[in-house]
C-alpha cells in the first residue's frame, strides 16, 4: 500500500495526475482508494477539480477508474467552498443526485470538509437541501452525521433537529420503491445513532418521540439504529428497552 506521503511525492513528480488517479483508483473493485482521494482534496486546485468533474456518468460509469476521478473532483469542491468560492454550492447539490454512489460519497466528504471549516455555513446551506429530493436528504445525513462535526454539543443538537425533520418527512414521500428512497432510508438507518451518541439526552428524547410515528419505514430506521453498538455503549439499558418497544410495535 502506498503511503499518503508517497502519493504526495508521486503527484509532485508527474504532470499527468489523471492517469495517476486512474492507475491507483482501486477500481474496478469493491473499494476505491480513499487515502488517495484525501490527498487530492488537500493538494488539488480549482482547475484540476473542474477537469475531474468532466468525467460524467456517460464517460465514467460506475466502478470504473473514471468514476474515481470524478469523485476526487466532487470532494475537492469542499476545499473550494472553504476558500470562499460559494458558487460551487449549487454544483455540489446537483452532484448529490448523481446516479453513481461514489460521487454521492464525494459530496459527503466535501460537506464534512466544509463543516470542519465553517459549520454555520454548512448548516445554512443544508437546511435547504433537507427539504429537497431523497438523494439530497441523504447527502445531508451523510454530511452531518460525522463524529468530527459532533464534538460540540450545540452542533450535535442542531444536527439531531435536522435528522428528525428528515425522518418525519418520509411520511410525505409517495414513491418508496425507487433507488433514491432506498439510499435515503439506508443512510438514516445508521446516521441517527451517530448523532444520538454525540448528544445522548436530546437523542434519546428524539428517538422516543419517533416511536410514536405509525410508519413502517420510520420504524425500520429506528430498529436499524438500535442495532448499532454505539447506542449500546451510550446506554445499554435504555437501548434494550427501546428494542422491546420497537419490536412490540411491529
Amino acid at each position: 500500500m502506498i503511503s499518503r506521503e508517497q502519493h504526495i511525492a508521486n503527484l509532485q513528480q508527474t504532470e499527468d495526475w489523471i492517469s495517476y488517479l486512474e492507475k491507483h483508483s482501486g477500481l474496478p473493485g469493491p473499494r476505491s482508494n480513499l487515502e488517495l482521494l484525501a490527498v487530492v482534496m488537500d493538494t488539488g486546485d480549482e482547475a484540476f477539480f473542474k477537469t475531474c468533474l468532466a468525467y460524467n456518468e456517460t464517460v465514467a460509469p460506475t466502478n470504473t477508474p473514471g468514476e474515481f476521478v470524478a469523485a476526487c473532483g466532487t470532494a475537492g469542491l469542499g476545499k473550494l467552498i472553504c476558500e470562499g468560492k460559494s458558487d460551487y454550492w449549487q454544483i455540489l447539490r446537483n452532484l448529490a443526485s448523481d446516479s453513481r454512489w461514489r460521487i454521492r460519497e464525494g459530496v459527503a466528504f466535501a460537506l464534512q470538509r466544509i463543516g470542519q471549516n465553517d459549520f454555520i455555513s454548512l448548516i445554512e446551506n443544508l437546511r435547504k437541501w433537507s427539504t429537497g429530493n431523497p438523494y439530497e436528504k441523504r447527502a445531508v445525513v451523510a454530511g452531518l452525521c460525522e463524529p468530527v462535526l459532533l464534538k460540540d454539543l450545540h452542533q450535535a443538537q442542531t444536527v439531531l433537529d435536522i435528522i428528525q425533520q428528515i425522518i418525519v418527512s418520509i411520511k410525505t414521500i409517495p414513491d418508496r420503491k425507487n433507488e433514491p428512497f432506498r439510499v435515503l432510508k439506508k443512510g438514516l438507518g445508521y446516521g441517527l445513532s451517530v448523532a444520538m451518541a454525540a448528544c445522548p439526552a436530546k437523542g434519546k428524547e428524539l428517538f422516543e418521540s419517533l416511536l410514536n410515528e405509525n410508519d413502517p419505514d420510520i420504524r425500520w430506521i429506528l430498529k436499524e439504529n438500535l442495532k448499532k453498538n454505539r447506542l449500546v455503549k451510550m446506554d445499554p439499558e435504555w437501548t434494550v428497552a427501546m428494542k422491546n418497544i420497537a419490536s412490540a410495535g411491529s
